[in-house]
Parts: C-alpha cells; sequence; structure tokens
C-alpha cells in the first residue's frame, strides 16, 4: 500500500510503504508527519517518497547522511499527546542536525517556545519530547543516551515571578474522612470508582480501563488494576466490602460505544474525563474541597499508608504499583498537621529533659 496520511489526535501520521514500478521499496511506515493539516502530511509523503526513490536509483554516501531533528521525529511513535508537543518543536529546529542539538539549545527551546509557562511545562512540553526523540535514534546509531539537566529551582522561581504564579494548584491528598463524605453525595458508581482509586493506588485512567469480567476475580477476592507507565497488570487483594461494591455495580456501556461484550466498562465511563463532571458536583454537594482524581486517589494512598497507617514501605510500593519507593516518599507523601505534631514532639521532648535534668524551662517567680 502507498503512503497516505491520516489523522491521529492533533497531528496526521502517514502509514504504508514507499514503492517504485508497484513493488515497494522501504519496510512499513507508521510514523507522524509532523503536519496538523490534511496538505501538509500530503506534501510530506510526496517527498518522502521522493527522496526514498532517488536513495533506490542513486544510492547515499554514508559520510554525507545528516539526520536532522524532523527524520528523528518520523522515526519516533509518539503518543498523540507527545506528538502535539513536537509540532511546535519541530518548526522550530526541525531542520537542525542531531548532531548540532546540545542540552543547553534544549533547554532554551523552553521559555522560547512558552514564554509564559512554568518549568514544569517547559520539561513536560518540551524537554521530555526531545529528549525521547533523539534517545530514539541514539538506540541504533550511537547508543550513547542524550542527557538535558533539568531547570532549577532558582530558575523556577525567577519564571513564577516573571508570570506571577507559582504554578497548579496543591491539593492534599485524599483521606477516609474525605472519601466518605463525598460518598454521601456521589451516584453509586461513582462512589465506588473513588472508593477504588483510594483503596489502591489506581490513577483514574486505569479505573476507567476496568472490565467487570477481566479485571474481577470474585471467586478469589481479588482485581486487576490495569499495568501502566511501564509496569504490567497488578492482582490485588482487597476488602470483602470493596469486592461486594464492585461485583454489585450493573453491567454498563461507555455512551455511544457499540454494545459488544469487550466494550463493557466496570464504571461505564469511556475515557478519564468522564467522570469530571459529577465528580465536581459531589464534592460541592457535600461541602467538602474539589480533590481531583490523583491527589483523591493515588496520592491518598501513598499518603494513608506510608504517613497515617506507616504501613511498611516496601509493602505500599509494591500493593500500590511503584518501583522506585524514593518516588512514593518525595511525591506521594505530604506534610499534615505540621505545625500540631512539632509542638507536640517538641513539648514532649522538652518535658523528657526536664525530667533528667530536674531543671525548669520556666523558672517559677
Amino acid at each position: 500500500m502507498p503512503l497516505e496520511p491520516y489523522p491521529r489526535g492533533a497531528v496526521w501520521w502517514a502509514r504504508g510503504r514507499v514503492e517504485y514500478n508497484g513493488a515497494p521499496i522501504t519496510e512499513y511506515y507508521r510514523c507522524s508527519t509532523g503536519a496538523s493539516e490534511e496538505s501538509g502530511a500530503k506534501d510530506w509523503c510526496r517527498n518522502e517518497e521522493l527522496r526514498v526513490t532517488c536513495i533506490h536509483l542513486l544510492g547515499e554516501d554514508p559520510e554525507e547522511k545528516l539526520i536532522t531533528f524532523a527524520d528523528a521525529v518520523l522515526q519516533y511513535d509518539a503518543k498523540p499527546k507527545e506528538a502535539a508537543y513536537l509540532v511546535p518543536i519541530t518548526k522550530k529546529i526541525g531542520s537542525m542536525p542531531i548532531r548540532d542539538i546540545s542540552p543547553k539549545l534544549v533547554r532554551e527551546l523552553g521559555p522560547d517556545l512558552y514564554p509564559d509557562c512554568s518549568t514544569d511545562t517547559w520539561t513536560r512540553q518540551v524537554v521530555s519530547p526531545v529528549r525521547a526523540v533523539i534517545n530514539n535514534i541514539n538506540d541504533s546509531e550511537s547508543g550513547i543516551a542524550f542527557r538535558v539537566r533539568g531547570y532549577t529551582p532558582k530558575e523556577k522561581v525567577a519564571q513564577d515571578n516573571k508570570r506571577k504564579s507559582t504554578g497548579r494548584k496543591k491539593y492534599p491528598p485524599g483521606s477516609w474522612e474525605w472519601l466518605l463524605k463525598f460518598r454521601q453525595k456521589a451516584p453509586p458508581r461513582l462512589g465506588a470508582l473513588a472508593l477504588l482509586m483510594f483503596i489502591s493506588g489506581a490513577r483514574i485512567s486505569q479505573a476507567v480501563a476496568m472490565h467487570p469480567h477481566k479485571h474481577i476475580n470474585k471467586a478469589k477476592g481479588m482485581i486487576c488494576i490495569p499495568g501502566a507507565k511501564g509496569h504490567g497488570d497488578r492482582w490485588l487483594r482487597v476488602p470483602d466490602v470493596v469486592m461486594a461494591e464492585l461485583t454489585a455495580l450493573p453491567e454498563i456501556y461507555p455512551r455511544d460505544w457499540p454494545r459488544k461484550p469487550e466494550n463493557l466498562r466496570m464504571f461505564g465511563y469511556a475515557d478519564r474525563g468522564g467522570p469530571r463532571k459529577l465528580w465536581n458536583k459531589a464534592c460541592d454537594d457535600a461541602g467538602i474541597e474539589r480533590i481531583p482524581f490523583h491527589p483523591a486517589g493515588r496520592h491518598g494512598f501513598g499518603q494513608e499508608m506510608n504517613v497515617r497507617q506507616r504501613v511498611d514501605e516496601k509493602a505500599a510500593g509494591a500493593f500500590g504499583g511503584w518501583s522506585d519507593l524514593n518516588l512514593m516518599r518525595s511525591t506521594y507523601t505530604h506534610a499534615e498537621d505540621t505545625e500540631i505534631k512539632v509542638n507536640q514532639a517538641l513539648n514532649r521532648g522538652l518535658l523528657e529533659a526536664e525530667r533528667k535534668t530536674g531543671l525548669k524551662l520556666r523558672k517559677e517567680p
């Protein structure tokens, strides 16, 4: 099949093979064209066919071959969101040879492309995609990893001051108290979703992907959290009360999905954004803070296990799907009741010291 463009998210991709005299002369393509419109994608397909045909007929001097960033993007299988991030980057440095792209240049692309955004945005939408694209090439070419130093705390503060914002709002982690109040006003299916995320550390994308037959083993009292971010599926034994609630949910298909058995979803949502409107309404009706999915679920689980209940961190990490315990400690645990805990500790220390020394901090008049 000759090269043809097709839409994928915000970017047009190409699939097929380059042919000469009706016979394929390349392997099968399935890659991003970097174009945001069909016309641009068609131009890319024509140019690629011309380029490859010339190489096929005339040959190519390996010493003269320079892989550009645009070439590297075409060889990288980007996810839709990542592909959208690569479009403005490719417009900026697409013609530049990979060998000429330095870590300093990549870091400077952040403020250049997104002057009013945070350093976190620069990392997510510029540094990470560029690094992934170049390392995908390096795996087959030099094998040397391309590394980019992150933005420093000083740079973050300077950018936050410039745009008069400290970034995303920080939310407290979920708790049993918050969850119980939430479930009083949430529809049963939404309440079950919130419960599942809190007791398992599941992300919202994993929870909404669960199938009522494939991801539940009622006989063993176990549920399966679908794999994500490089990790496989996790089968977990859960409390009987949780299993009873999940298995009692009526079978349902996401709205407008074909009524096929494989399309059943435990909570009935097509994607991670499906529950948001009802979620916020339940928070408002319960008179509690609007804590988003991730802080309420995965952060709530991490906080409950590591700080409130002080479960062995290796057990909590394995159950919640963290291979990096440092990440769990640094990101998914939070300071709570700081002033109360510190003052109580100071008072305990003072009383112990006074008992041992016979001296008093406060001298009697």
